[in-house]
C-alpha cells in the first residue's frame, strides 16, 4: 500500500493534529511544573510523552480497528516503554531516593495521551488536573511537616 503526498487526507490530518494538540496542551502544565522545580525532565519530555502516546494509539486504532485485544497489546507496550523512560528519572544516592514523583508523572502523562487518542477527554483532563495538583500542592504539605 503506497501513499503519495497527493493522497493526504487533509480533513483527517487536521482532526489528528487537533487531537495531538489536546494531548500536548494537557501535558504542558505538568512539564512546566517539573521544569520549574529544576528537574531533569520537563517542558520537552512531558508533552513529547503525551503526544507520542496519543500518536501511537491513533495509529494503532487505524491499523487494528476495533480489535480490543490488539489495542490492549499496544497500550501494554506503551505503558511498559513509558515506565522505562520514567525509571530514568529516579535517582538513588545512598539512602536518598528522588524523582519518583517525576517518574509517576511521566507514566501518567502517557495515560493522558492514550485517553485523548480514544477521545476520552474527561479522563485526560481529570488525570492532568489531579497530577498537577499533587505536584503543585502536595510538595508544600510534605515540606511543612
Amino acid at each position: 500500500m503506497e501513499y503519495a503526498f497527493d493522497d493526504l487526507r487533509w480533513s483527517l490530518y487536521l482532526t489528528n493534529l487537533a487531537v495531538l494538540s489536546v494531548a500536548f496542551l494537557l501535558a504542558l502544565p505538568l512539564g512546566w511544573n517539573r521544569e520549574s522545580e529544576t528537574r531533569n525532565f520537563g517542558l520537552r519530555t512531558f508533552p513529547l510523552v503525551a503526544v507520542a502516546s496519543c500518536g501511537y494509539m491513533l495509529i494503532g486504532q487505524d491499523v487494528v480497528g476495533d480489535d480490543a485485544n490488539a489495542l490492549g497489546k499496544i497500550m501494554y507496550g506503551l505503558m511498559t516503554g513509558i515506565g522505562f523512560i520514567g525509571g530514568g528519572a529516579i535517582l538513588k544516592d545512598g539512602a536518598n531516593v528522588r524523582g519518583t514523583a517525576t517518574a509517576a508523572s511521566i507514566w501518567n502523562t502517557g495515560a493522558i495521551g492514550m485517553a485523548v487518542a480514544f477521545h476520552r477527554y474527561e479522563i485526560a483532563i481529570a488525570l492532568a488536573m489531579v497530577n498537577f495538583a499533587i505536584l503543585r500542592f502536595m510538595n508544600s504539605i510534605k515540606s511543612s511537616e
